[in-house]
């Protein structure tokens, strides 16, 4: 069943990455697909955008040598920036940044350039959905059944016609584990990630650091997208960019500031 007509397209791991081509595929079954994204890597780049430096554009072929889009020497929000002011003629239904390799759940999702372009589509009150593919082993990725589990579960939010602006984040789980459990609707984790540096020495004598490979959860909280994901379900949490802390916002009027 078809929901979208147009569709943006676009990821932090570059217009080359096989995870975005193989999303792309799956989405046009679900209406025109257009691909604005980054030019190379963009990872954990958050929600930076360029000020400084002119963002270079060049249109791109697809593998059968028809236009997919255009390659932006940018971050991920600047991609999402330009193709809704700039590049596309008509404003998208659905906004999709991914396929991402590796999850973007819990913290995460702070770091995150995959989610920044989602935010950024938000922003343009389009609704916008993240996806990510988990792993654990650093071998070839299963993208192509990602992509399909990945539309499947967008069809199924779309079906639902969220409001303009509405914000979701989807990870699956690494494909390694086994037979997908099923889709759960989770808050985001926010128990602190273990993370490591390795300090080593340059050839002139000076420390530098490197950060570690492995960053987990060691103790998550239970029902969060890092727990549901760790035991095999695809996990979908509907954010928001709104930081605003209400509560305190309310208490604060009395602080009588001055």
């Amino acid at each position: 069943m078809e929901f979208c007509v147009r569709i943006l397209l676009t990821n932090d791991d570059g217009v080359y990455a096989p995870g975005l081509r193989a999303l792309r595929l799956e989405l046009m079954k679900l209406g025109e697909v257009t691909v604005v994204a980054p030019a190379g890597e963009q990872s954990a780049v958050g929600h930076s955008i360029t000020l400084l430096t002119p963002l270079l554009v060049q249109e791109v072929l697809d593998e059968t040598n028809q236009p997919l889009g255009w390659a932006v020497e940018g971050r991920p929000a600047d991609c999402v920036k330009l193709a809704l002011l700039e590049l596309l003629r008509e404003p998208p239904d659905l906004i999709v940044s991914g396929l991402n390799a590796g999850s973007n759940a819990g913290i995460n999702v702070l770091y995150s350039g995959t989610v920044a372009a989602a935010i950024e589509g938000a922003f343009f009150q389009r609704t916008s959905i993240a996806v990510s593919l988990e792993y654990t082993k650093p071998k070839p990725l299963n993208f192509g059944r990602a992509a399909q589990l990945a539309r499947a579960v967008i069809e199924q939010i779309m079906a639902h016609k969220p409001s303009g602006g509405s914000l979701f984040n989807v990870n699956i789980p690494s494909l390694e584990k086994g037979p997908i459990r099923g889709v759960r609707v989770v808050p985001q984790n926010v128990a602190p990630y273990a993370e490591t540096y390795d300090r080593r020495i340059d050839p002139r004598g000076r420390v530098y650091f490197w950060s570690g490979p492995s960053i987990h959860c060691p103790d998550p909280h239970p029902d969060t997208d890092v727990t549901a994901l760790s035991e095999g379900y695809i996990t979908v949490t509907p954010l928001q960019f709104d930081l605003t802390r209400r509560e305190l916002l309310q208490e604060m009027q009395g602080w009588n500031l001055k």
